[in-house]
């Protein structure tokens, strides 16, 4: 599955709705948001050094499973898929089924989602010598993430993430300048989004 080594493939197990329902105390209310998405979620692959004997295991991650999700829509909630990151303690790679294509998701201080695929075109490389650097790897080629130097990862998430909220404040701000009538207030706002260009593009 997913081009990973076949060492890797385990007996599936299926984690059953009711043990992450009681897990959490969801409402019912949040129990239903969450049936509406999720059909059916199952452990199909472990990587590890057990699996792989030529992987080291690293620092902090000792293994890092694949859960298959199989949706009931696309546009699903990813509130539920970072709750499903968070039931079982381990790192944790999901591929998001709905119909013939499969969406890559995996939790590294926020939920990082690659594009729709087809399924069969899915082919994951485990880049690395200890399951830290194979995490990493998996958490860049998923995000589309290049990490700049001096940088961790999660540092870059982070600087990513800042200069996206400030490339949707530069259009928000210049839709606003445009529909402005006051010449005086139209120039402030130009202004101001020339000096966020600055700052977005250094």
């Amino acid at each position: 599955m997913l081009g990973l080594p076949k060492s890797t493939e385990i007996k599936p197990k299926q984690l059953p709705k009711k043990a992450i329902f009681e897990k959490f105390a969801l409402k019912p209310a949040q129990r239903d948001h969450f049936d509406a998405d999720i059909s059916k979620m199952v452990i199909v692959n472990a990587i590890s050094q057990n699996m792989l004997p030529a992987l080291q295991k690293g620092e902090t991650v000792d293994t890092i499973y694949v859960i298959e999700v199989v949706l009931k829509r696309p546009n699903y909630d990813e509130k539920n898929i970072q709750m499903l990151s968070k039931l079982i303690h381990q790192k944790i790679l999901f591929a998001l089924h709905f119909e013939d294509e499969v969406q890559m998701a995996i939790y590294h201080t926020k939920l990082i989602s690659g594009s729709w695929t087809k399924e069969d075109a899915i082919e994951l490389q485990l880049v690395g010598t200890t399951t830290d650097i194979v995490w990493d790897n998996l958490v860049k080629t998923i995000g589309g993430i290049e990490v700049a130097e001096g940088n961790t990862l999660a540092e870059q998430i982070a600087i990513n993430d800042a200069r996206e909220k400030l490339r949707l404040q530069i259009l928000a701000l210049e839709v606003k300048a445009r529909q402005e009538k006051q010449p005086r207030k139209k120039l402030e706002m130009f202004e101001e989004v020339e000096k966020m260009k600055k700052q977005l593009y250094g």
